[in-house]
């Protein structure tokens, strides 16, 4: 019996993932996930970064370029940086979730940046999420410090 009920739960859950992914609305110019979000006077990431260095904080709009989005539900997403690193997206109290095919696209996210220490607990968490190997795993052994941006909204711009 006991038996039966896990297995229940289990498919009950599968289900549930796979139809909170499938129910994310695909990622075309113009959608927005979250707040309300325009692209009216966003900063690109070289500026922002930039900004980060005179300020500890900056409040506002970023436009980058999607490198990689969280596989098991798209709870967090990476914006590309000139220096090849990428800049971490979360989203405010995971209020919303990212689709799939967001990767390759011109965003603008609404929220905040800061420099922030992440954990290696905490990136080995995110590198799980995004499912790289055991092995690329086991390699993460220091923290890293580095610009988070907790955004309230995102919109597809390109």
């Amino acid at each position: 019996m006991t038996k039966s009920i896990l297995l229940l739960a289990a498919g009950l859950f599968a289900a549930a993932a796979t139809y909170a992914q499938s129910s994310i609305e695909p990622a075309k110019p113009g959608v927005t996930y979250g707040k309300s979000v325009t692209a009216e006077q966003a900063v690109a990431i070289p500026e922002l970064q930039q900004k980060l260095q005179a300020d500890t904080a900056f409040t506002g709009k970023i436009e980058g370029k999607v490198v990689e989005v969280c596989k098991k539900k798209g709870c967090f997403m990476k914006l590309e940086r000139p220096t090849g690193d990428a800049i971490m997206v979360k989203f405010t109290d995971y209020a919303f979730f990212m689709p799939q095919d967001i990767v390759g696209k011109t965003v603008v996210v609404e929220g905040v940046a800061r420099v922030n220490e992440t954990s290696v607990e905490r990136l080995r968490h995110f590198a799980e999420d995004a499912g790289k190997s055991k092995e690329e795993i086991a390699k993460i052994n220091a923290p890293k410090k580095d610009i988070v941006i907790v955004a309230d909204g995102v919109l597809v711009v390109r």
